[in-house]
């Protein structure tokens, strides 16, 4: 924690840190916030700031952002990590912005990845930020609904930043290469479309394409004062993309229910792009095995029964061999699902027989369906009038099995989707069979 200069010259500093934008004419993206006339630029221009989250994914330009507002508004800006502050350092800084208050100088506190503070220190901000003391700035790469106070989110303003777009992050590297704080002063030749390379790679992140241009052009052959940026070099460079991605957070549940509605959309492509961001991110290929197998009966269920036997025989292919091979066991079962019948009768008869469970009167189990394994049983009944189907000449009998108050609830209702038309068609024929007998 310490107090700023909002930007100084130091030629030794990467190139991201050189190239950090002052202004916002100089802010690279997010024009659904920023652009002419969009809210967070009209309160900016004008002076109104209040305490805000800014969430995004990495590299989108949080605490430039927060920065260049402090330097707009003319307020003391204090820089504030949630990985190396704690109570004390908070209370530190509370006092500081008190005084500021008191001289009329405003200050906002930045804080970088609040959602790493625990309960008691967001707490601690809020006494603050209702009377005024402060104006918190919170960044976070994780979703402020779970991870923020609820008490502290209802005093901020949320903005989403998006990751940038390839125009936005070639422009950016055209930029470092003019500017003279970048590569402005030097001869550098690179291709336009190596440019448009490293924007791909950098997947959103301006942090990590500035810093890979930076790597390129040192790495590049120079001659007769001009650094010429080869193919070679750039291909050893760009040899391993990261991709954005947090076992435990936000992003992991969006790739996963990604990957569960393109199989429900029968979409086979759209549902292997999202198995192959998963795996590549480095997830436990089990867990999608598990997922996939849920899948299943979920979705698919009587329609194709193989698709159960399908994912779990992924799942055995996935603990026996692991990563990377096992990639392509969780391919094919995943194919297979995204272009089996769709049902969700299974899903649907288990939900709607747990509502019935759950709300229902807990009646006891019809004592013509009990088990009777002592003389006592016998005598209270149980068992008594059981009709054992296999002694019945069609293997059915009009014995009745649900308890009184749900006689006659129908639970399962089969699709005409694959096989399961063939199980409805049954049903149909066990249904008829007892209304005949019934009548009888």
């Amino acid at each position: 924690m310490e107090q700023q200069t909002l930007f100084g010259g130091d030629d030794t500093r990467p190139l991201a840190a050189r190239l950090r934008p002052q202004e916002l004419s100089e802010f690279a993206g997010q024009s659904h916030l920023l652009g002419p006339g969009k809210v967070l630029r009209r309160l900016i221009e004008s002076d109104r700031i209040s305490s805000m989250i800014f969430w995004g994914p990495p590299g989108v330009g949080k605490t430039t952002l927060a920065r260049i507002i402090a330097n707009h508004t003319r307020a003391s800006f204090i820089d504030f990590s949630a990985v190396t502050s704690g109570i004390k350092e908070i209370k530190q800084v509370m006092q500081q912005a008190e005084d500021n208050r008191r001289f009329g100088e405003r200050t906002i506190v930045f804080v970088d990845e609040i959602h790493r503070f625990n309960k008691a220190q967001q707490d601690a901000f809020l006494p603050f930020v209702e009377k005024g003391s402060i104006i918190l700035i919170g960044a976070t790469t994780e979703n402020p609904s779970f991870e923020v106070n609820g008490a502290l989110l209802s005093r901020c303003k949320v903005f989403v930043l998006q990751a940038l777009g390839t125009d936005d992050l070639t422009s950016l590297l055209s930029r470092a290469l003019t500017d003279p704080r970048g590569f402005g002063g030097q001869k550098i030749h690179i291709a336009p479309d190596m440019l448009e390379a490293i924007a791909n790679f950098a997947n959103g992140d301006a942090r990590s394409a500035l810093s890979t241009l930076e790597m390129v052009v040192l790495n590049g052959d120079e001659a007769d004062g001009t650094v010429t940026v080869t193919p070679e070099t750039l291909a050893q460079c760009i040899s391993k993309k990261s991709l954005l991605y947090d076992k435990t957070g936000e992003e992991h549940y969006n790739l996963i229910s990604a990957l569960h509605k393109s199989m429900r959309n029968s979409d086979p492509d759209a549902a292997v792009y999202w198995l192959a961001r998963m795996l590549e991110a480095g997830e436990d290929p089990l867990y999608i095995a598990r997922r996939v197998t849920r899948f299943a009966s979920e979705d698919i269920g009587l329609a194709d029964s193989r698709a159960l036997e399908v994912a779990v025989a992924a799942y055995q292919a996935c603990h026996f061999i692991g990563m990377p091979e096992c990639s392509v066991h969780l391919t094919h079962a995943v194919v297979y699902l995204s272009l089996a019948p769709k049902s969700n009768a299974l899903y649907m008869a288990y939900e709607s027989a747990k509502k019935d469970a759950l709300t229902q009167l807990s009646e006891p189990v019809p004592l013509v369906i009990r088990n009777a394994p002592t003389r006592l049983m016998k005598e209270l009944d149980y068992g008594k009038g059981y009709q054992y189907a296999h002694d019945a000449a069609d293997k059915l009998t009009n014995m009745q099995c649900l308890p009184d108050s749900l006689a006659g609830r129908e639970y399962y209702r089969p699709t005409e989707q694959g096989l399961e038309a063939k199980y409805k068609a049954r049903l149909e024929q066990i249904k008829e069979w007892k209304r005949q007998h019934r009548a009888k």
